[in-house]
Formats: structure tokens, sequence, C-alpha cells
């Protein structure tokens, strides 16, 4: 069997054309490319390029929007940061500033209440002399009056006399006890 190509070969070498190289195209395949090359190239230059492109630009656009919506969202971040750690500054100024109120109110209100325990000290130590003063004078009121019966008692036995005038045996009482008094 004798493919197309032996047979063009065939036909050319009968027909005393001359030899065509195998290697090179025929001017009718290369016009034809030509033409199908053009056609592809302006449909290519037309509608795929600018498409291309179109798309090449959105992404272009889309990172370098993205890459610039970072770097402000990065600035408001560091911006938020700085608010942030200087408010914790000031917060922490106020809670000293509370913490030294709260121990000067404390250091005050201890001595408040040393002053008022003194002071209530004080009154209840003079109030208790006082008592005693007072028990004294009557514990003394009250002996002088049995040492003077007492007294007046002995003195009696001791004489045998009675001495029935209470003004009289009330002086010698109060004379006794006075002796009695510088003794000490």
């Amino acid at each position: 069997m004798i493919n197309a190509t032996d047979l063009t070969l065939l036909l050319a070498a009968e027909g005393g054309e001359e030899k065509h190289n195998p290697l090179l195209p025929h001017t009718y395949d290369i016009v034809w490319s030509l033409v199908a090359f053009a056609v592809v190239l302006f449909v290519f230059w037309k509608f795929v390029i600018p498409s291309y492109l179109k798309v090449l630009d959105e992404r272009r656009d889309e990172i370098e929007g993205g890459i610039e919506r970072a770097e402000a969202a990065q600035a408001e971040a560091n911006a938020e940061k700085a608010k942030y750690r200087e408010q914790l500054a000031g917060a922490r100024e106020e809670a000293n500033k509370i913490r030294e109120d709260a121990r000067a109110q404390g250091q005050q209100i201890i001595t408040d209440a040393k002053t008022t325990a003194e002071a209530e000290s004080d009154r209840i130590v003079a109030a208790g002399n006082q008592q005693l003063e007072a028990s004294r004078q009557q514990v003394v009121s009250e002996l002088r009056g049995d040492l003077g019966k007492m007294s007046i008692d002995l003195a009696e036995k001791l004489t045998g006399e009675s001495l029935g005038d209470s003004a009289k045996a009330s002086a010698t009482v109060d004379r006794f006890l006075a002796e009695l008094d510088s003794s000490k």
C-alpha cells in the first residue's frame, strides 16, 4: 500500500517537477499557518490578554489593598495598645494614690482611736478616783463615828462616869482624831 506522501512524491517525479525538500513546508502551509496564527493572536490580543490583565490588576489591587488595610489595622492596634498602656499607667497611679490615701486614713483612724481611748481611759480613771475618794470619805466618816462612839464608851468605862453631853463628847472625839491625823 502506498500512502499519500509517497503518492505525492511519485506524481512529482513523473511530472518532471522539482523535488521538494521534506523538511521545508509548502508555501500554502506557511500562509494558512500565518492566517491561523493571526486569528489566534487577534483573539488573544482582543479578549484573553485584556481579561488576564484585568484579573492581574484586580489581584494586585486586592493584595495592595490588603497590605494597606493590614498596615492601617496594625497602626490602629498600635494606637490602641499605646492608649491601653496609658490607661493602665493612669490606673496604677490612681491605685497607688488610693492605697496611700487609705494608709493615711488608716493611720488617722488609729491615731483618733488611740486619742479617744486615752481620753476615755482618763475619764474612767478620773471617775474611779472620784468614786474611790467618795468611798474613802464615806469610810473615814463612818469610821470616825464608830471610833468616836467606841472612844466615848471606852472613856465612860475608864472614868466610870457617863459622858452624856453630846457636844462635849463630840469635841473630845474631834480633838482625838485630829491628834491621830497629825501623828501620821
